[in-house]
């Protein structure tokens, strides 16, 4: 089993609440749970207006395929956000299961 997971973090200019931050943060997860089918949680600066964190977290069979498919997620968060992405980060664990 490979699990891939794909950590991004947002700078917010210009906002000044969290019902504006809600609103961004929403917009990204729905995206990426519909066109990717990934779970997708705000991980970090809970309480920052002006910073977003997000983590997407995938599993598959293959290496190749999870990899795919968060470089397939990450070409649409740059594409479609309406933040600035300030970082990214990109993990591969691999577990096989105990016999």
């Amino acid at each position: 089993m490979i699990i891939g997971t794909l950590t991004l973090g947002f700078r917010l200019h210009g906002n000044d609440s969290l019902k504006g931050k809600r609103k961004v943060a929403q917009s990204l997860k729905q995206k990426l749970r519909n066109s990717f089918n990934l779970a997708v949680s705000e991980v970090d600066a809970l309480d920052s207006h002006e910073r977003l964190v997000l983590a997407a977290v995938t599993v598959g069979n293959e290496t190749k395929v999870v990899e795919g498919r968060l470089a397939k997620a990450l070409n649409l968060v740059e594409a479609a956000a309406e933040a600035e992405l300030v970082h990214c980060e990109t993990e591969i664990f691999s577990s096989s299961p105990e016999e």
